[in-house]
């Protein structure tokens, strides 16, 4: 976005002719006004005006109103660029495991969940063009978003979502399945589904194996990133429910094997994320292995903003001369 006058010579001699018109009257007087000096030598002098100070600030606007005028007739005007796409991007489904788990802290002092939203809305900025869904899943899924390019609305939904609010389980297979049965429906040219997890299938009516052959039916990519290290590791949350704080230490583990074979049958990939670097290098990768091509057009609008400097300027002065005539002249 970008200012700019029509005739910016007219704007700029403003700051020129109306200080020198200020000077010349208010200093130099009327030459064609004689002063006369009233009273006698010696005596009392007139007592000024208690409304000095608003006289003065009066002065002020009716300066302010005089430049508004100069600037209306300079032609202002504001220039909007923004930039189209022309064609669609790729619809991306992540399926987010939001069980306790994720609430371990091994991702550079943060736990394993926050470090998964804050790549994911990275990622998506990053593709402007893509469609961004997403799939929560615990002992059940849901569909938290379907593919779409609104980022305030991604941004809303990860803000809403809360560890453990779908139970302690995971339902691998019933995420990966919501996931399918949308893609199926997208008329997109390139379909991806992300599987952010850091254990493993145990609960949901379909296994994860027969979901993921659904899912290489759509025509959709698949990659299964696992986060997080093995071993003891701090965890910390509030459950959403009872309100009830656990924390301590979790002996953290996942059948990394399993998850491989998950890929394999979805014929995707496998990454193993086991720190805050591993984690976005992962996202890297999919970054440059899912590329689109997006063709865009930036666009500029003009909006000749010469009316609201001079509606502005007429308002100021005419309620300059309002408070001079009508107001001060009562009270004086």
């Amino acid at each position: 976005m970008s200012f700019s006058f029509d005739n910016p010579f007219l704007a700029v001699s403003a700051f020129f002719i109306i200080p020198l018109a200020v000077f010349i009257f208010s200093r130099l007087g009327n030459p064609f006004v004689a002063s006369i000096p009233l009273g006698a030598p010696g005596g009392v002098p007139f007592k000024t005006s208690q409304f000095g100070g608003i006289v003065r600030l009066l002065k002020f606007f009716e300066i302010a109103g005089i430049f508004l005028l100069f600037f209306s007739a300079a032609g202002p005007s504001i220039k909007k660029t923004e930039t189209v796409l022309l064609n669609r991007g790729a619809d991306i489904i992540f399926i987010l495991d939001v069980s306790p788990s994720m609430a371990a802290i091994d991702m550079d002092g943060g736990n394993r969940f926050n470090a998964g939203k804050k790549m994911l809305i990275d990622f998506a900025y990053r593709r402007p063009s893509d469609s961004i869904g997403l799939v929560a899943v615990g002992e059940d899924a849901v569909l938290m978003l379907p593919p779409t390019s609104d980022r305030h609305a991604l941004e809303l939904r990860l803000e809403q979502l809360r560890i453990g609010e779908l139970g302690d389980g995971t339902a691998l297979g019933m995420g990966i399945s919501v996931a399918a049965h949308h893609l199926e429906k997208s008329n997109a040219k390139r379909k991806v589904a992300v599987l952010i997890t850091d254990g493993e299938n145990n609960a949901g009516a379909v296994h994860p194996e027969t979901a993921a052959g659904f899912l290489r039916d759509t025509g959709a990519s698949f990659w299964v990133i696992a986060v997080g290290s093995a071993g003891e590791v701090p965890i910390d949350y509030v459950d959403p429910y009872t309100r009830i704080r656990s924390s301590g230490i979790f002996d953290s583990r996942y059948d990394a094997e399993s998850l491989r074979r998950l890929s394999a049958s979805g014929g995707g990939t496998f990454i193993a994320a086991h720190s805050a670097d591993t984690f976005a290098s992962a996202f890297s990768q999919l970054d440059e292995n899912e590329i689109t091509v997006q063709r865009s057009r930036v666009i500029s609008r003009m909006s000749s903003l010469a009316f609201q400097f001079l509606v502005c300027s007429v308002v100021i002065l005419a309620s300059v001369k309002f408070i001079r005539r009508y107001l001060l002249g009562a009270m004086l």
